[in-house]
């Protein structure tokens, strides 16, 4: 399997496959406002970095980090400066674990179980982040007969070490390595807990006993990403959660917390490429 140089090439490349995708970058893309995609993602820190957030969580990034995320989680690295920032980042189709997956082995529940005690963050010890990259060459360097079945068992293989470091990944949250501002924390948490109704900049400044212009500020600051965005962010993300539970349009429109509909529209179609129409359509094919 070639290694690419981008994250956006390895995304689209997963979905039109519908496999799985690498890209090993050394260099920070264009930076990324919060963001979905239709692909599972492994995130895991070579030379480490700043911040990450997901959803509504802070993690700081440290060498030989791997983050879990799932099609449905908003994400976006925050405070990127220009130093090398290498990585390896897998996107993975929620439909290929499926097929991967068997009675007795759930590949795909690292994905898919979000408790309270879940995070997204795994620190890998020296012995796991030498297996990690040993599945990783192994995977990029199959060539010639049978290169498909080498490729594809060595990510199984991969998939099963990531489950089980999962599931024994049960450390406290207060005690998890994620760090934030405790007033941006404070904002995140009533956004999620009110985003099916309509919030604005105002009505949190009026809530926080802040000004505008401060909220504005320690928010940005934190997430590097606007309130708004942040906000249409995780609504896309619910969006996207029940069209592929089956739910309408317009149920995944009054549901998910736009309050006007050509606005959902316009959010949605940009945000993740296609119509909720067609997003749905495509869930259930």
């Amino acid at each position: 399997m070639e290694e690419l140089t981008s994250c956006k090439t390895a995304i689209e490349n997963c979905k039109l496959t519908r496999t799985f995708s690498i890209a090993h970058l050394y260099k920070e893309e264009k930076a990324m406002d919060m963001h979905i995609h239709d692909c599972y993602e492994l995130y895991y820190s070579i030379s480490g970095g700043k911040q990450f957030l997901i959803d509504n969580r802070f993690y700081s990034i440290s060498p030989g980090d791997l983050f879990i995320i799932n099609q449905y989680e908003s994400h976006k690295l925050t405070q990127i400066d220009n130093l090398v920032h290498e990585r390896i980042v897998l996107s993975i189709h929620p439909d290929f674990v499926k097929r991967l997956s068997t009675e007795e082995t759930d590949l795909d529940y690292c994905f898919t179980h979000r408790d309270g005690h879940f995070q997204h963050k795994v620190s890998l010890s020296k012995p796991h982040q030498k297996r990690f990259l040993y599945y990783i060459n192994k995977i990029t360097s199959a060539k010639g007969y049978a290169h498909d079945i080498v490729e594809r068992s060595a990510f199984m293989e991969l998939l099963a070490m990531i489950n089980s470091l999962s599931d024994t990944n049960e450390t406290a949250l207060s005690e998890s390595g994620y760090k934030y501002s405790h007033q941006v924390d404070e904002i995140l948490v009533y956004i999620n807990q009110n985003i099916g109704q309509p919030i604005t900049v105002e009505q949190l400044a009026e809530n926080f006993f802040l000004s505008e212009s401060y909220i504005c500020r320690i928010f940005k600051q934190a997430t590097g990403t606007t309130i708004n965005k942040y906000i249409n962010a995780r609504r896309i993300s619910i969006a996207k959660a029940h069209l592929n539970e089956g739910d309408s349009v317009n149920e995944a429109f009054e549901k998910s917390g736009f309050g006007d509909y050509s606005n959902f529209f316009k959010a949605f179609t940009k945000a993740v490429g296609v119509s909720p129409k067609k997003y749905a359509n495509l869930s259930v094919s």
